[in-house]
């Protein structure tokens, strides 16, 4: 070991900590609300593996924990719908002390909706003291499930039957489209959702936009109680436009919002109490991540006070630091260059387990993640070697790696004769699977992150082969079309996305980095270049 060796890891664990530490510095201390309770907030009962789409509830016991749990912090809760669940949520609301917003879900089937009343009916009659509303129909004009007349009937066939005021819950802007629906109920139940408009906007901008589109409504519907049936903030997902997701804006909104609604006397709702694994199947990963608590019912940032975005930043820099310095003993390190590698890699490494640790929503994902994290592990190894001992002669092209695919799946699993050209092989794979990723976010980028956890350790190989000039070898079309479809990808995106969406301008510019020592070397390499035979190892 050289006697540099140390100084450097030394040098490198502190731009590891800095740089941990700098997106993770405590933030919004300067923003506060008028006090730390809530009107009401949407209650879905279920916990991390529960599930309506697989029918699987808590049980009571669970609901009166998470009952107690919001009783610290809310006045009342929102349902959703009056059948689900094994429990009397009125009764359970009572002994925590809050009062229920009941709601009635209703779709397309009128059998299903005539059960749903009845469901609705019998609750708020049972409970006329906790039971304070009656929401009757959620979305609904939304998702054209029904069409305003048979909206009303429905409306007015439960208010005909209850004592409480009845509401009905949608979007404002259907509210507007269809404003004969307000005089049917005695509660006009506006939605508010900045982040899912079509013009999505920051967090101040979105407060005022709200309070634009409450006064707005308030002229519309003299003399009706006008109430926030939903509003909130998403603490993990996509950016839309310059909408960013985030532990931190999720606080701040709400924050906000909360004083602009104590200020005006705004009734309100928020979505929602706790984060819901399961709408990642509906909503992507930001639908999962409007919870005040998450879905293990910790708070995710205090009501008051600084908010720190990865409050457990300090491990996650130790296990960069730990997982860099293993590579650059094990792999020998000893040059600046390689040293410097081993710390970027290692940073990566974390930085991927960390972020795909929280959004492990399901089977599915779980393999993906059982996958990914090895082969960058797998890459990360390979790179380090490969900075120390040089770059295996002759190199792996990309047919190459493509006849190991086809021999592994016809049972023949030939990789053990390809082990001096295994970074060649899952370099060309991560270029490959980026491609292809790089496409759905052209073609199907609503509800889809940047992945920038799946493609950590490749992004800094790819600076890495471009600062030593370590190019892939290009015979033929096998091995520069992944690059040149994830370049063409990714401009595509910038215009998609657009200019103020931070995230992905950040991504994009990533993604022509990963493309760049492809089509480098595609650009320098002979034309006349005769393909390789796929099972030449």
């Amino acid at each position: 070991m050289r006697s540099a060796r140390p100084y450097l890891v030394f040098i490198f664990g502190l731009l590891t900590l800095a740089g941990w530490y700098w997106p993770n510095r405590p933030q919004a201390a300067g923003v506060s609300m008028p006090d730390a309770r809530f009107h009401s907030v949407s209650y879905a009962p279920f916990r991390a593996w529960q599930s309506p789409l697989t029918k699987s509830f808590p049980t009571a016991s669970q609901v009166a924990q998470d009952l107690k749990l919001v009783a610290r912090h809310a006045d009342g809760i929102r349902t959703y719908s009056s059948l689900e669940g094994d429990y009397d949520i009125g009764a359970l609301a009572k002994q925590a002390g809050l009062k229920v917003w009941v709601g009635i879900w209703l779709g397309s089937n009128t059998a299903d909706n005539a059960r749903e009343m009845a469901a609705g009916i019998a609750q708020a009659n049972a409970h006329p003291h906790t039971d304070t509303r009656v929401v009757v129909g959620n979305e609904v004009l939304l998702r054209r499930d029904l069409s305003p007349a048979d909206l009303i009937k429905d409306i007015d066939y439960v208010k005909a039957r209850v004592k409480q005021p009845v509401a009905y819950a949608d979007v404002a802007s259907f509210w507007f489209e269809f404003p004969q629906v307000a005089k049917h109920v005695d509660i006009v139940m506006i939605h508010l959702l900045p982040y899912w408009q079509n013009r999505p906007v920051n967090v101040d901008d979105a407060i005022a936009r709200i309070g634009r589109t409450i006064a707005k409504t308030e002229a519309l519907f003299p003399g009706k109680r006008i109430s926030v049936g939903e509003t909130g903030w998403p603490s993990r997902g996509r950016w839309r436009g310059d909408a960013a997701p985030s532990r931190v804006n999720e606080a701040v909104f709400l924050r906000k919002f909360v004083t602009l609604a104590d200020r005006d006397h705004v009734d309100y709702n928020l979505i929602e109490a706790f984060d819901q694994n399961w709408k990642y199947h509906d909503e992507g990963i930001a639908g999962a991540n409007w919870g005040i608590w998450n879905a293990e019912r910790a708070p995710k940032f205090p009501l008051t006070g600084p908010v720190i975005e990865m409050p457990h930043w300090p491990l996650y820099a130790g296990i960069a630091i730990v997982l860099a310095v293993g590579l650059a003993i094990i792999g020998r390190a000893s040059k600046f260059g390689a040293i410097a590698l081993a710390f970027g890699l290692g940073n990566a490494l974390a930085y991927a387990g960390a972020i795909t640790w929280h959004v492990l929503y399901d089977d599915a994902l779980i393999v993906c993640a059982l996958v990914n994290l090895p082969a960058q592990a797998a890459l990360a190894w390979f790179a380090v070697r490969r900075a120390v001992i040089g770059a295996a002669l002759p190199a792996a092209a990309g047919a190459e790696t493509i006849g190991l695919l086809r021999g592994t799946l016809a049972g023949r699993f030939p990789w053990r004769t390809a082990a001096a050209r295994r970074f060649d092989h899952v370099w060309f794979g991560f270029l490959f699977t980026a491609a292809i990723v790089q496409a759905f976010l052209v073609f199907d980028p609503r509800y889809r992150d940047a992945p920038f956890a799946i493609f950590a350790v490749p992004v800094v190989v790819a600076l890495w082969r471009l600062a030593t000039r370590d190019l892939p070898v290009v015979r033929d079309w096998r091995d520069w079309l992944p690059s040149a479809a994830i370049a063409a990808g990714a401009l595509a995106s910038i215009l998609i996305s657009g200019l103020l969406n931070t995230e992905f301008l950040i991504w994009n510019g990533l993604g022509l980095i990963l493309a760049a020592p492809g089509l480098i070397g595609w650009l320098r390499s002979p034309k006349a270049a005769t393909p390789a035979k796929s099972n030449q190892l």
